[in-house]
């Protein structure tokens, strides 16, 4: 039991880490950078504030860095409960590494159009107009990723629920925000003009789901059976 308790609170802590490094990148960053309908200002914000930028880049490495570490971890906690459902668990998160560092590499290579790093004899508009062009991919691949933070999500529930030494409302929380994100890249790839409405609801089903498991995880650890 000493054992499950410190595998948990680790996987508690790289919870926690990876929550403090991803809001940067997908959040602060963009808000602070991104101006919607000019591209102008945007490519402006991207020179002028390159540190941001890059700190932006870092951060979602860092996070899916910990976001790796953390399913290995929690496998390792839960595997005893259903190995299969463990390594599913494991697969949805590593899956989406290769995705990522794709992903960033389009905000990368903006950067370098901005500096004016590359396509030198190209005209100003055009310049601003791929350096958007790069933004939006990034942004359009986030928003499909969500599928596999959800998918993630089920496994992890699941596994969470039949545990016996964490709560199962935490096992239902986790599927509920699972189903969250994946009805929010759904909405995102069909229904394009309503998932701004949507997706400020799925943001607090995301909250619901997952901060209550990374607290408990790295307070509490793991629930002790008083028969033992």
């Amino acid at each position: 039991m000493n054992s499950l308790k410190k595998t948990a609170r680790i996987a508690g802590l790289l919870y926690v880490l990876m929550s403090i490094q991803a809001p940067i990148a997908l959040i602060y960053v963009p808000s602070h950078i991104m101006i919607e309908g000019n591209a102008a200002a945007t490519t402006n914000n991207i020179h002028v504030h390159e540190f941001l930028f890059r700190l932006s880049i870092i951060s979602q490495f860092i996070s899916t860095i910990m976001f790796v570490l953390l399913a290995f971890v929690l496998c390792r906690l839960l595997r005893q409960v259903n190995q299969y459902q463990a390594k599913l668990l494991v697969v949805f998160v590593v899956v989406q590494v290769p995705i990522v560092f794709l992903l960033e590499t389009f905000k990368f290579t903006s950067l370098m159009i901005a500096n004016g790093e590359i396509l030198q004899t190209a005209q100003t508009e055009q310049k601003q107009d791929l350096t958007i062009l790069l933004l939006n991919m990034h942004s359009y691949g986030i928003m499909t990723l969500e599928i596999f933070w959800g998918l993630w999500l089920i496994p992890f529930g699941q596994l969470v629920y039949n545990s016996g030494f964490i709560p199962r409302i935490l096992g239902l929380c986790l599927f509920l925000g699972g189903i969250g994100w994946i009805t929010s890249s759904v909405m995102f790839l069909l229904f394009p003009a309503y998932h701004p409405f949507v997706s400020q609801y799925i943001k607090v089903t995301g909250a619901i789901g997952e901060f209550p498991i990374m607290l408990w995880l790295l307070i509490k650890g793991v629930r002790v059976r008083k028969s033992q």
